[in-house]
Parts: C-alpha cells; structure tokens; sequence
C-alpha cells in the first residue's frame, strides 16, 4: 500500500507543474501587453533625443528580463513534468530533460543570458559612476560559478556513463 502511494506521489509535482506554468504564462502576456503598451505609447509620443531614445531601450531590454524569466518558469514546468508525470512528452531534442542534471544545465543556461541582458541594461543607462564595475564583476563571478558547475556536472556525467 505505502509503495502504492508513493508511486502515486510523483502526481504531487503536478501541483508545481501548474504554477510554474501559470506563472511563465501571466510572464509572458503581461510582457507582451507592455511591449504594445510602450510601442503604443513611442508612436504617440515619439522620443526625440539620445537620452529619450536610450529610456526606450531600456524598457524593451528589461522586457526582454520578464520573457527570460517566463521562459525559465516554462523549462522547469516542462522539465518537472517530464521527469515525474510524463516522460513521454513530445519536445525538441534540445528541451529533452532526462533527470535533474539536465534541468539544472537548461535553467542555468538561461539564467546566465538573463544575468547577461540585466546587466546589459544597466550598461545602457550607465551615468558614468564606478560601481558599475563592481555590478558587472559580481554577475561575471556568478557566471563563472554556474559555468564551473556546469564543467564539473558534464565532467561527472562523461565519467559515471564512461564517455570519453
């Protein structure tokens, strides 16, 4: 009976599916909703200067953050969901998620581009100030890390399937 149960508790990531899934879609629409927002708002007001038109980009640059960060709530809804309810699932060979390693690679692939684009936008608006340097050093040193682990997941992965 307990066997049976615990069997049957894989649905319970189900729960976590479902949010995870609700949560990249509100992402994504209100995302898009502002990207017609702002568009709409450009050609009613359009920007005349250099600084007008930089604020512009920076808006679409930290869209650009919400649809990242809807897309890594939408790999791990679909990778949960692979991994405990439904292996079968049909998804691009490059989404295909066989066990948490292979989650953890996409989810920090992603995350290192939406490190990339948020300190992208910082550079945009950038006043000239120093610290800018010390923001960009950290998310580098983040990026190193989550690179580091990615090696050292890959190099564990070769050496516990024999790979070369």
């Amino acid at each position: 009976m307990i066997r049976r149960i615990l069997a049957s508790s894989r649905f319970f990531i189900a729960v976590a599916v479902l949010g995870s899934f609700i949560s990249s879609v509100v992402l994504i629409v209100a995302g898009v909703i502002a990207v017609v927002d702002i568009t709409l708002d450009a050609a009613r007001h359009p920007r005349t200067d250099v600084a007008e038109a930089k604020a512009f980009a920076v808006e679409f640059i930290e869209l650009t953050d919400v649809f990242l960060l809807g897309t890594i709530l939408y790999i791990v809804a679909l990778g949960l969901y692979e991994l405990f309810v439904d292996p079968e699932l049909p998804m691009p060979g490059w989404l295909v998620i066989r066990d948490l390693d292979d989650l953890k690679e996409r989810l920090i692939g992603v995350i290192i581009v939406l490190l990339g684009v948020t300190f992208l936008g910082s550079a945009v608006t950038w006043s000239g100030d120093r610290d800018i340097i010390y923001y960009g050093a950290a998310i580098a040193v983040v990026i190193l890390a989550l690179t580091v682990m990615l090696w050292v997941s890959a190099q564990r992965h070769r050496r516990d399937h024999n790979e070369p």
